[in-house]
């Protein structure tokens, strides 16, 4: 891990009763809001504080700069479209994160208002009813909000025409400090060399309150939470929440769709009420995840930094069971504890990595060694948040650049920041999955083809590739199916074409095989996995090694590649080697770079594909169509082609003279192929299921 340069850190018990700030004036950035830290209310009008995903008071850069308003009122808006995304857990703690939040804010003098609805129809009329000149938010980069706050927007505007409408204004909470987003490369190797000094955390300010009678709104109890989600008109179709209720590792384990009981009990045990176990920081019924308020997770992260230390004290020996649980692999179990907390903002990256230091410099007299921190539980901490940071601009920086053929958007997944695509505006849907080591841009030739033959298009990057996050989590086939069955449900939101290359169409057969619902057609483009004749279905593996073996072997693999990479990638190319351009090398050997990759390609070694593409695939038969570069280096071919047209009856093959990118190496071929399947696919759905 390289150490950035950090600047010292106050204590900030020094400042009991102050806002702390290393300058009297801070500057957001460009891209962040511009304030003023003074303790005079010199704005008059009101002011709104709409909280999203920052559901805290300590390092709120809109609290503090909403403080200078003469009337403020916060908000918090339980809006269907945010919550549908959000398991049952994650669900719980926004409940009692929010009633910590309006218990903070009444102790600055303030409360918090809560209303449930579409967020732009509630804010637009507390706008009017409080007369506000201004809306405080969070920036977001996720594409769904990012339209929602286009709404919000668009409605405020059309409330007057005058210039003195209400306007809103995007905060965030800056970690490095960055004067233009622009500025910052692309590649996290060169970003560390600018050793880009870290922020420090702003401390929560008294906030006025409103003279006007206004009605606060009440707390919903976990149950009044799932009425309100069960008359969402929007609401996800019944059986596709008990798909989403469910993981693979159950349905593997319960032999694959043999009963719906156990979608049934999964459903049943979920509608429970929430209620915090004697005052735990594991506030969830699971009680594997920090939550409540900031202050109890800042306990929380105290006792887990001072891991190695031992303590009596019991609220700090129950997070360091779950730590050692939760260690599936080295540093894991701080994103596994905390990073719903974080998701959620109930804590900030600054203030984690603010705390982690301050408690490296107490274990080392006051200095950070250059040869690494002191105790793992620091090192997986300042890891997990510089790397979420990386990618949170990263995901920013994208979305501003308009020089591209397709635009950028993001989706968050369990926590996680994802990049896709999206192309067409009718037609069946389409998605397309990358191999091992690419990305959605893979399919450059692919997508706006397959648009002009009538069709709407998703191209994704999977967790840990490409420009998509990559936490320190073990990645398998598993974990991977399960992110293209939620984008399938909560993105696209109808049953697609999958089509999938390499390790990619792997994923995507697991998809069809415990998930059929979701997938109208399969495509293999020179997919992993066998063909065994008379396969009986086995269980996935369920535990994962990790060792220190596998971690070198990563490492060593990853030089392997950095210095190899062209002439690997070439080799996949044989026909035409020119498609190998200086452009998809770069784009490897940057994501290459970034945080989190050497854990990614431990999963090399754990992968598990010995569940036959044959058994996966053998309820679609005749919806299967095998795209078969027969170049490929890294197969056989001729064998496996022989052994699909044998075993695999039903099943569509196209032969190509390509490698094991054909959909790259020969686009002009691979199109049409899978534009006239999709056309017949859609022509004999038609006619055995007749609107």
């Amino acid at each position: 891990m390289a150490l950035l340069t950090f600047p010292h850190f106050p204590s900030l018990s020094l400042f009991p009763n102050t806002r702390f700030i290393s300058q009297t004036r801070r500057r957001l950035s460009s891209f962040g809001v511009k304030m003023t830290l003074s303790s005079n209310r010199d704005k008059s009008g009101a002011a709104i504080l709409w909280f999203k995903h920052d559901l805290r008071i300590d390092d709120h850069p809109g609290l503090v700069a909403a403080s200078k308003y003469k009337d403020v009122v916060p908000i918090y808006v339980f809006d269907p479209r945010i919550l549908s995304r959000l398991s049952d857990e994650m669900l719980e703690m926004i409940l009692f994160a929010v009633e910590d939040l309006r218990k903070s804010l009444k102790d600055c003098g303030s409360d918090l208002m809560i209303r449930f609805g579409n967020a732009e129809n509630v804010i637009q009329e507390l706008v009017k009813e409080v007369k506000a000149t201004c809306v405080f938010a969070e920036k977001e980069v996720e594409y769904d909000l990012c339209l929602m706050m286009d709404i919000v927007k668009k409605k405020l505007e059309a409330l007057t025409s005058s210039e003195e409408s209400t306007k809103i204004i995007l905060w965030h909470t800056p970690f490095y400090d960055i004067k233009l987003l622009k500025e910052i490369p692309t590649s996290y190797n060169d970003f560390k060399k600018l050793q880009c000094p870290i922020t420090v955390p702003l401390l929560h300010t008294s906030l006025a309150g409103v003279e006007m009678e206004l009605d606060w709104g009440s707390l919903p109890t976990y149950d009044d939470l799932q009425i309100f989600m069960s008359k969402n008109p929007k609401k996800l179709e019944a059986n596709w929440i008990s798909i989403k209720a469910t993981s693979a590792e159950t349905l593997s384990q319960e032999q694959l769709f043999k009963s719906s009981k156990s979608y049934e009990k999964n459903i049943i045990s979920s509608q429970r009420k929430s209620s915090k176990l004697g005052g735990s920081v594991f506030v969830t019924k699971r009680r594997n995840m920090v939550g409540g308020g900031t202050n109890s997770v800042l306990n929380a992260l105290a006792a887990y930094l001072r891991y190695l230390e031992g303590t009596a004290r019991d609220d700090w020996q129950e997070v360091h069971e779950r730590t050692r649980s939760a260690e599936s692999r080295d540093g894991a179990s701080f994103i596994r504890l905390f990073g719903p907390a974080l998701c959620l903002g109930i804590i900030s990256r600054r203030r984690v990595h603010y705390e982690a230091i301050k408690y490296e410099k107490e274990r080392n007299g006051g200095f950070l060694s250059p040869f690494g921190y002191s105790a793992a539980t620091i090192a997986a901490a300042v890891d997990a948040v510089s790397s979420m940071e990386w990618y949170w601009l990263m995901a920013l920086r994208d979305q501003r650049n308009d020089d591209r053929k397709h635009y950028i958007r993001i989706w968050r997944w369990n926590g996680y920041l994802v990049q896709y695509t999206a192309d067409g505006t009718q037609g069946p849907a389409v998605l397309l999955v990358h191999g091992f080591g690419a990305f959605w841009e893979h399919f450059r030739g692919n997508i706006r083809s397959i648009v002009e033959g009538g069709n709407r298009v998703w191209a994704i990057t999977v967790l840990g590739f490409g420009k998509s996050e990559k936490p320190n989590l073990v990645y398998t086939e598993l974990l991977w199916a399960e992110l293209l069955r939620d984008f399938i449900i909560e993105v696209v939101g109808e049953p697609v074409h999958l089509v999938g290359n390499s390790i990619g169409g792997y994923f995507v057969a697991i998809v069809g095989h415990l998930w059929s619902s979701l997938a109208k057609s399969i495509v293999l483009v020179n997919s992993a996995g066998n063909i065994i004749p008379s396969y009986t279905s086995v269980p996935f593996t369920k535990e994962r090694q990790t060792s220190g073996f596998l971690r070198l072997g990563a490492q060593l693999l990853l030089l392997y590649l950095r210095l190899r990479i062209k002439d690997i990638v070439k080799k996949y190319y044989p026909s035409r080697a020119e498609r190998v351009d200086d452009w998809l090398i770069n784009e490897m050997l940057r994501a290459s770079y970034d945080p989190g990759v050497p854990v990614v390609l431990e999963s090399i070694f754990s992968f598990n594909l010995s569940i036959p593409l044959n058994y996966l695939l053998e309820d679609f038969k005749e919806n299967v169509l095998i795209i078969q570069g027969m170049k490929d280096p890294i197969s056989d071919s001729q064998s496996k082609v022989a052994m699909i047209k044998e075993h695999c009856p039903g099943f569509v093959i196209r032969e190509l003279d390509a490698g094991h990118c054909p959909h790259d190496e020969v686009p002009e071929e691979v199109n049409p192929i899978i534009r006239e399947w999709i056309l017949n696919v859609e022509r004999k759905r038609l006619v055995e299921c007749p609107a």
